[in-house]
């Protein structure tokens, strides 16, 4: 077998990696200057999102507030008694984001099909992070001790098989 037949042969996933990187690649530059952009406060879609999380969690359990720093990129959960989690923008789920549409964009197809798979995709990934959070502000606040693992691996891995 030659090497164009093994390149002909692989050229469907080398297309996808390629277009896969490349989108990858440009939706976190256009991320990261958008956070650079609202620093040192934190961005306006880590407020929406930790604000969301706040107001899901008063309306099953206690009173939470969403505070956002103004001059760390930091969005901070309080109950009455005390801070219980610290969201940043890592937290609010854009990467995830950019991940699931990279592969929609790579794997081609038709794009009105496409940009409802990505509409409702969003959606999906979106009430998955909030989820996260919540348990993750559960776990800050009743288990603290097994917060780590659950923030490093646990609910990163949920979040990424979502994806």
């Amino acid at each position: 077998m030659s090497l164009n037949a093994t390149l002909r042969d692989f050229r469907p996933a080398l297309r996808f990696l390629l277009v896969f990187v490349v989108a990858y690649i440009a939706g976190n530059i256009v991320y990261g200057l958008y956070v650079e952009y609202n620093k040192p406060a934190p961005d306006p879609v880590t407020i929406w999102v930790t604000q969301q999380v706040a107001a899901l969690l008063t309306a099953f359990d206690e009173p939470v507030s969403a505070i956002a720093s103004g001059m760390k990129p930091t969005v901070v959960l309080s109950n009455e008694a005390k801070t219980v989690l610290r969201v940043f923008e890592g937290c609010n789920g854009i990467n995830v984001m950019i991940v699931f549409v990279s592969f929609v964009i790579a794997f081609g197809g038709k794009p009105k099909t496409a940009v409802l798979f990505v509409g409702l995709g969003l959606v999906i990934l979106h009430t998955a992070n909030l989820l996260r959070i919540i348990l993750l502000y559960e776990t800050a606040l009743h288990r603290p001790l097994f917060f780590y693992y659950f923030h490093k691996y646990f609910f990163t891995a949920i979040l990424y098989l979502v994806v």
